[in-house]
């Protein structure tokens, strides 16, 4: 069999240092042609020497000469910014996986699918600021993306129901919701007024999963699984009035979908990324990795389900709304909750201050239909300038 051409942004986040390690298990199918990442460039040179890869991206062009006085290889090409990041997604490979932070994701989703690539998809803000924009692009250009969250990956799963088709065939009408599971995040028995006064280092201390820094205060305001509501509208085609939240703390169930007839099809399994990112580069095909990731559901021994708190995490909330009034306000609530996020994590704004930048930017926003990317990026630029003025302004 032919060896496919794998690209990975994000090379040195958590979901690319994995997606390396299933694509070492695994060599003789997979081919690394292509690296991004952002600064680590020390990472990012041990990475080349074991891959190989024909191209590389960094941040910028001083990464980019740092990288080349260390890895010395003329046949690698290096590019930089979001160029490279661009190029890198239509370059000679046939799976671009995408673990980028952010809406930094969006331009370079939209290289790869123009290409007709399939896109390993774990950058959820690209669907969530421009759904209907990457919809059309799959249509037009016969790419496809598979979700690489474990939630979305279980959905698929459960929507399959063991068949083998394309995300494009997948059919939601007897479906009468699905139930994305959330660990509820290291603030899940506190009370509301300890969750505000939490700290930077409280909320890294994420209970069931080992992520990047962004992601994990998403899980501990629930914002993450605000997002993955508006990325699942658009990945599985279903209105907001068939997704709920389940707050499952041992973070087995991965998702679920009840269909119309009463019957509920769930998925489950280890608590490890490296399960989603194999199903989507193997997908349809289905693989043994050769890592201990058996669940053992005895070990686990009950399975415990409650209806999330609204008034400790009023940011899923919020989504929520935003999911019903779509337009624009997507991509504000995306941007704010970015910007606000950095500013916690740079300890510049308390932790009840995110909800409160992200609530006041969609108050004050007038929302349009987007038609286009550019008017995507300028509502995007424009919203992350106010909330950077807001905080600038004043203690927040």
């Amino acid at each position: 069999m032919k060896r496919k051409k794998v690209a990975v942004l994000g090379s040195t986040g958590s979901i690319g240092r994995q997606t390396l390690d299933v694509l070492s298990a695994f060599k003789d199918d997979f081919e690394v042609v292509g690296l991004a990442c952002g600064s680590n460039i020390q990472l990012l040179s041990e990475q080349i020497k074991e891959h190989n890869p024909r191209f590389v991206s960094v941040k910028d062009a001083a990464s980019a000469q740092e990288l080349k006085s260390l890895i010395k290889n003329p046949g690698i090409e290096i590019f930089w910014n979001h160029i490279g990041l661009e190029f890198i997604s239509s370059c000679s490979c046939d799976i671009v996986v995408n673990g980028l932070v952010g809406s930094m994701g969006l331009k370079p989703t939209i290289s790869a699918l123009s290409h007709g690539k399939r896109v390993a998809f774990a950058n959820k803000e690209t669907l969530v600021v421009a759904g209907d924009l990457i919809n059309d692009l799959i249509k037009k250009h016969k790419g496809e993306i598979i979700p690489l969250d474990s939630e979305h990956v279980a959905i698929h799963q459960c929507l399959l129901g063991g068949r083998d088709l394309p995300m494009a065939s997948l059919n939601t009408e007897n479906v009468r919701r699905i139930i994305l599971t959330a660990s509820g995040g290291p603030f899940r028995a506190w009370s509301k007024e300890n969750i505000k006064k939490a700290t930077k280092q409280e909320a890294l201390k994420h209970p069931t999963w080992v992520m990047g820094e962004k992601i994990t205060v998403d899980s501990a305001t629930l914002m993450n699984k605000g997002l993955e509501i508006i990325e699942a509208m658009h990945l599985f085609d279903l209105s907001v009035n068939k997704i709920d939240v389940f707050i499952h703390p041992q973070s087995i169930m991965h998702s679920a979908v009840e269909f119309i007839d009463g019957n509920i099809i769930a998925q489950l399994g280890a608590t490890d990324m490296k399960l989603p990112i194999q199903y989507a580069l193997y997908y349809p095909e289905r693989k043994q990795l050769p890592f201990n990731l058996f669940c053992d559901l005895l070990s686990v021994g009950k399975l415990e389900f409650e209806a999330p708190d609204y008034e400790k995490f009023p940011c899923l909330k919020l989504a929520y709304e935003v999911a019903k009034k779509g337009k624009s306000y997507p991509i504000v609530l995306n941007a704010a909750n970015e910007i606000a996020v950095d500013l916690f994590l740079k300890e510049k704004i308390s932790f009840s201050s995110i909800e409160k930048l992200i609530t006041n930017s969609i108050e004050n926003h007038k929302s349009i239909e987007p038609k286009s990317l550019e008017e995507i990026v300028e509502i995007d630029k424009e919203t992350r300038k106010k909330v950077t003025e807001t905080v600038n302004a004043s203690a927040v």
